[in-house]
């Protein structure tokens, strides 16, 4: 049972960003100061990439563990409204699958960078976090997912 009336949780999820959150200022704010150059939510590219680095070909996606259903210790299903979340959650990952396809066919290299990565008890330092985002943009890797707790993986 949910702890907030209707009016509240409402109010509590419209504050909920979908851009510009903490975990992308961060990513964003020390991959400029180590020189690299990007834009953000580039419109014209499937699924609006959080950053679009031209020059390497690449697109980062920063997402919520939550909102993403990462396996991960900071995604759990909500108790209450299963069927919403369950066609809310399961749409979003559809989604996120359309525009990978996508980008791929369209020869652009993906990086995801979860939110575990750098918040909870599996985080990474935001410096282990940057340094493997810049390994990976020097190499010629194309889909790789940066996870907490673990190094970059392929993703499938």
């Amino acid at each position: 049972m949910d702890l907030l009336t209707k009016e509240k949780r409402s109010w509590n999820m419209s504050r909920i960003k979908g851009k510009d959150t903490q975990p992308e200022l961060a990513i964003r704010k020390a991959l400029y100061r180590k020189g690299y150059r990007y834009r953000i939510h580039n419109k014209v590219l499937p699924g609006k990439p959080d950053l679009v680095l031209k020059k390497y070909r690449a697109v980062i996606f920063i997402d919520g563990c939550f909102w993403h259903a990462h396996n991960c210790h900071l995604f759990k299903w909500p108790k209450t409204r299963q069927e919403f979340w369950q066609k809310k959650i399961s749409g979003n990952k559809q989604r996120d699958q359309r525009n990978r396809t996508e980008l791929k066919k369209q020869e652009w290299r993906i990086l995801t960078i979860r939110e575990c990565s750098l918040k909870g008890k599996t985080r990474l330092t935001i410096e282990k976090v940057i340094h493997l985002t810049s390994e990976w943009l020097e190499s010629n890797d194309s889909d790789y997912e940066i996870t907490g707790g673990l190094v970059c993986q392929k993703t499938p």
